[in-house]
């Protein structure tokens, strides 16, 4: 069959099946228990955005207890025994342990239930069939399994605030050996306390993210639309599928782990727990020497490729609104490609500069340091090929661009403050200090976060086929972007003062905290702003919520295609049917045809066959004269 030819869906065996399906799909069926990618992909996000606020609401607790340490919570402070114990918040007041559990909950939280959800699953799963003109995941029970999974493992998590004891209190990095003695004891029920439920949920949520790669990446290679070559796929397929791979490597490892760790907790084994150990005053009888140094570099092994894994969606989110918002093509889209890949590789041998601590030998820290300093230069070159591609641009200043703008300087922040960090020397002093907290909520606050935002206004219309408004969008972005950087930047002066993360009572009976100040505050003083601009940041979420549930039903209807795009996910209608399109489509030519000369429009749609004025035939070389 030509390459010209349409396919009509109805006329299609496949299609017609998945047709006569879909009239016989029940409520549950079609939007709760459904198999269709965009479903999948809206379930994800929805939850991931629960998740995220959730866990953005347990911050918000523990900035009341670092600006008003032992004050009672107003308003709430009075609910909240009713919900999570008199034990955790007696009178209103929060308990170092509740403060800890707090502490642990939101990094796993944010991440593993908020983040990874929210970026690779709920945009990859609506998106990525669409842009490899597909008509759905290869898999379809496969990517169901793996939603289920994650909400199974969501819903562990959030029951492991209500058992006895609490929620987990050992860090999202659950060290040893503080972990397996945690939440233990009498009183504590053998496997529902928090600490165990803790390791059940996620493990859950590994095994979703473990289903999801195996079918992003089958996906991808298997059924692509023809004439869509490996360099005329969008950017943001390239970044979902290198996603893919570090999950699907790094993921194992943390997974073993974490039943070993289980083991620890409720089968007296001793995978990481050392002889000699006392707790409480007393020697811990164990059955052999295990290494708590064997959890760190396993957990670390998936921590730093999971940082990509936040990172790299956003990545691909901020190229494609990017290159539609300055209708121009994106710049140097091979070297992206090629960044994205060296990333994967990178991210796989530096975990160890999580761990200068622990007293590795100089050839060691040497080799981590290199590699460190080493994927900084992909990450370089991506950022600077965003920068370029805005140059010349005729930059429409909508409210998906006003939050990609915003990530570009708001990540290089986040990626320089990361640098003395890759030297063990530095990184001696400013090791679990507040400056950690602001380098790494830059990369994934303002910057990952703000690149969902924008992926959230931009493809809203083709879920819906309606609008979000621009005018509460704004209102949604300038206090955010204010709030971040009043949130994060003092921390920054905090860590370099000392002031340790995990601090209960905020630094206040720290010698160093009270007898120095920063730009007219104490390093402990400067909490109370910082408190303050976050729970600011709090209500400036609330417009987004109205916003993107009013726009759901009363948004301004849109064509297909609103934002005069090129890429396939838009040639679709909107929302998409079962199958996604009308007519299959064929790609003809790369993803970012903006701004072609003698075209009428600034758009060329990568399902538009090349015109033969187009094609311009190389001329040879000429020959050089010989004098």
């Amino acid at each position: 069959m030509d390459a010209t030819t349409s396919l009509e869906t109805h006329h299609d065996p496949h299609a017609h099946d998945a047709g006569h399906e879909h009239h016989e799909l029940g409520w549950w069926r079609k939007y709760i228990f459904s198999t269709d990618h965009k479903v999948i992909g809206i379930q994800y996000g929805l939850c991931g955005l629960v998740f995220l606020f959730f866990g953005f609401c347990l911050m918000m607790l523990m900035r009341w207890q670092l600006a008003y340490p032992g004050q009672a919570l107003p308003v709430i402070g009075k609910l909240l025994p009713y919900i999570f114990g008199a034990g955790m918040i007696p009178d209103g007041k929060m308990t170092s342990d509740f403060y800890n559990s707090l502490g642990a909950m939101h990094g796993t939280i944010m991440i593993f239930a908020g983040v990874v959800p929210l970026a690779f699953a709920a945009f990859g799963n609506f998106v990525v069939p669409l842009q490899i003109g597909a008509p759905d995941m290869t898999f379809p029970k496969v990517n169901a399994a793996s939603f289920w999974a994650f909400a199974v493992g969501g819903l562990i998590m959030l029951i492991s605030f209500f058992v006895p004891g609490g929620a987990a209190k050992s860090g999202w990095t659950s060290y040893t050996p503080l972990a397996a003695f945690e939440n233990r004891g009498a009183g504590l029920h053998a496997i529902f306390n928090g600490q165990t439920l803790w390791l059940i949920g996620f493990i859950f949520l590994i095994s979703s993210s473990l289903l999801g790669a195996v079918n992003f990446i089958t996906t991808i290679i298997q059924l692509r639309a023809k004439g869509l070559t490996w360099m005329r796929l969008p950017f943001f397929v390239w970044a979902q599928f290198v996603t893919a791979f570090l999950l699907l490597l790094a993921f194992p490892p943390l997974e073993a782990a974490i039943i070993m760790q289980l083991m620890d907790r409720v089968a007296d084994t001793s995978f990481f727990l050392p002889s000699g150990l006392v707790v409480n005053g007393a020697q811990v009888h164990i059955s052999g020497g295990g290494s708590p140094l064997l959890w760190q570099h396993l957990f670390w092994f998936l921590g730093h490729p999971e940082v990509y894994v936040l990172i790299l969606p956003a990545f691909g989110i901020v190229a494609e609104i990017l290159a539609n918002n300055s209708r121009k093509p994106l710049w140097g889209y091979k070297s992206l490609v090629f960044s994205v890949l060296v990333i994967g590789f990178l991210s796989f041998i530096v975990w160890a500069h999580h761990m200068w601590l622990t007293g590795m030998g100089t050839a060691v820290s040497a080799f981590f340091q290199t590699t460190t300093l080493l994927i900084s230069i992909p990450s370089v070159i991506i950022l600077s090929a965003f920068f370029i591609s805005l140059w010349g641009g005729s930059i429409r200043f909508n409210v998906p661009m006003l939050f990609v703008i915003a990530f570009l300087p708001m990540f290089g922040i986040g990626g320089l403050t990361g640098i003395p960090l890759a030297f063990n020397s530095a990184d001696l002093y400013l090791h679990d200090t507040y400056y950690i907290i602001a380098h790494f909520h830059y990369i994934v606050a303002p910057g990952t976060i703000f690149g969902l935002f924008a992926g959230i206004y931009y493809w809203f219309p083709k879920a819906t086929g309606r609008k979000m408004s621009e005018f509460w969008g704004k209102v949604h972005f300038w206090p955010t972007l204010i709030c971040m950087n009043v949130i994060f930047l003092p921390m920054f002066l905090q860590g370099m003062a000392g002031m340790h993360r995990r601090w209960y009572d905020g630094g206040q009976g720290w010698g160093v905290s009270t007898e120095h100040t920063i730009w007219g505050l104490t390093g402990f003083q400067w909490n109370t702003p910082i408190s303050w601009a976050a729970w600011t940041m709090g209500l400036a979420q609330i417009p987004f919520i109205i916003n993107f549930f009013w726009s759901i039903r009363h948004g301004e209807k849109v064509n297909d295609n609103p934002w005069e795009a090129t890429t396939l996910e838009w040639t679709a209608p909107s929302p998409p049917p079962h199958g996604n399109f009308i007519h299959t489509p064929v790609a003809y030519r790369g993803p970012y045809e903006y701004s072609l000369p003698g075209r009428e429009r600034d758009f060329t749609m990568q399902n538009e066959p090349v015109e033969p004025a187009e094609r311009t035939r190389r001329k040879p070389p000429v020959e050089p004269a010989l004098a």
